[in-house]
């Protein structure tokens, strides 16, 4: 198992309020308790007049008072689940991409649910947070939509891998995740034929294939426990991927840079992949 250093940060779990945290924060309890990291609950309180509105609205003081509860609830659900984990819930002002924005500075890593919201939907929602603070973040971001489950094994998870510089990072944390796990790595490449082809189809898959085994040639010698395979893929990244990952325990890709507000920076594959993945998307940033 990989113990963190002291002070290296915490796991962070956006709590939303109006909706069950119970997938995400049992994911990120989990987690907590296999890397021996504290676990941090954070609430944002949107800004709004202390009182209610004239539509009935609650205002922020009830609003306030609501989100303590629910931390308090949430609080004590990790306890009963992890003694050991030290968890603690900070409820913030603000509004909730912008806060869990700026608390990822600090973070190992932080944990989110997601609505399944279309691609226009989650970028223009003004409750939307799954695209923006992946932009962001300067850590990793674990996206949960659905409930974990093994229906094969052993289990596995999937890494992505495009031959950029992403792949490097998205690489060294899939083969921690899957030796945290006991698990396998499958390490995946979507291979496109391009429309101007330079070279034949069989040598351009060998070229992938290659490419696979140097990049993970270090990391296989750094985890020696995890049992890796090389998959070069043919067709849309993200169906593939999708696909490759429909059993898994996670899907690993990098991010490119830290975008925009809107996250429109944050890439095409994992952009489809937040929406159509139904296992834990980890993306991991460059930088």
């Amino acid at each position: 198992m990989t113990v963190q250093p002291a002070g290296s940060g915490d796991i962070v779990v956006g709590i939303d309020p109006d909706r069950d945290w119970h997938l995400a924060l049992s994911w990120a309890a989990d987690e907590a308790q296999r890397r021996r990291l504290p676990l941090r609950l954070v609430l944002a309180v949107p800004p709004q007049h202390d009182a209610h509105h004239v539509d009935g609205t609650p205002g922020r003081t009830a609003l306030s008072q609501a989100g303590s509860e629910r931390l308090g609830q949430a609080c004590g659900w990790v306890r009963d689940r992890h003694p050991e984990v030290a968890v603690t819930g900070d409820l913030l002002g603000g509004f909730p991409a912008g806060v869990l924005g700026g608390v990822a500075r600090e973070a190992r890593m932080i944990v989110l649910g997601s609505r399944h919201l279309s691609r226009t939907a989650e970028v223009f929602s003004g409750g939307s947070l799954v695209v923006p603070v992946t932009a962001q973040a300067r850590c990793p971001v674990v996206v949960v939509g659905d409930v974990e489950h093994i229906s094969r094994q052993p289990p596995y998870v999937v890494a992505g891998v495009d031959g950029g510089a992403s792949a490097a990072a998205a690489l060294a944390f899939a083969f921690d995740e899957a030796d945290l796990r006991g698990a396998g790595l499958r390490v995946v490449c979507v291979w496109q034929r391009p429309l101007i082809m330079l070279d034949d189809e069989r040598t351009a898959l060998r070229e992938q294939r290659t490419t696979l085994s140097e990049a993970t040639a270090g990391l296989s010698e750094k985890y020696p426990d995890v049992h890796v395979t090389h998959e070069v893929l043919t067709g849309r990244p993200v169906e593939e991927l999708a696909q490759a990952a429909e059993h898994a325990l996670s899907v690993v890709v990098g991010r490119h840079g830290r975008g925009g507000h809107t996250g429109m920076r944050i890439g095409s594959v994992v952009h489809g992949l937040l929406h159509r993945a139904h296992c834990p998307v980890i993306t991991v940033p460059t930088d």
